[in-house]
């Protein structure tokens, strides 16, 4: 961990505040610049590891995220416009105890099932500092700094503009560089504003 973040309690501090800061300047816009508003969601969540063995990463993982919808997946009719349309998401998770952060982004799909409960899955990449190939046991061994990331999450509209998800992330180099690769594999709950 010295190698690492040496207060990984500072950094999560300031991702919380600088994500609080970003909710309550948008969400405080009138009806007609919220329309207009570059952000499509700001999300709130936090995770814990389900690998098991080695790869077990321990403590919370509390991230923000926020998604852009610049290609209006909003208004698509048809599964075809769906697909062509995702949202882009940017976001960070800080690990606790011994836990690896992460800064990630890429595109996320969004299949309804009802009118309230609804199916997402995204596809893009992070950057962590976890440890490549020297933990000693002491948690995964990623191989290469940057990973593929896959997230799925089954969520329901509380309201118009409130959701709340279950959440699963997994980040791998799916074996396309040197080293090992344990791979980071996550679960939690999330709270997400749709502006």
């Amino acid at each position: 961990m010295s190698g690492r973040f040496k207060q990984p309690y500072r950094f999560a501090s300031r991702l919380v505040l600088l994500s609080t800061s970003l909710f309550f300047s948008v969400s405080g816009s009138t009806g007609a610049m919220a329309a207009e508003a570059i952000f499509d969601e700001l999300r709130f969540g936090a995770s814990a590891s389900i690998s098991n063995g080695n790869s077990h990463e321990s403590g919370i993982f509390p991230s923000a995220t926020v998604f852009f919808d610049p290609l209006s997946s909003g208004t698509a009719t048809t599964w075809q416009q769906t697909i062509l349309e995702p949202r882009i998401y940017l976001g960070a998770s800080v690990g606790t105890g011994d836990g690896v952060d992460q800064v990630y982004g890429g595109f996320s799909w969004t299949a309804d099932i009802t009118s309230r409960l609804f199916v997402e899955i995204g596809l893009g990449g992070t950057v962590h500092n976890g440890e490549l190939d020297d933990s000693n046991g002491k948690g995964p061994d990623l191989g290469c700094r940057l990973l593929f990331r896959e997230q799925v999450a089954l969520g329901y509209r509380v309201t118009d503009n409130w959701q709340i998800l279950a959440t699963a992330d997994h980040s791998s180099h799916a074996n396309l560089c040197d080293g090992p690769n344990d791979g980071l594999s996550h679960a939690g709950l999330a709270i997400g504003y749709k502006f």
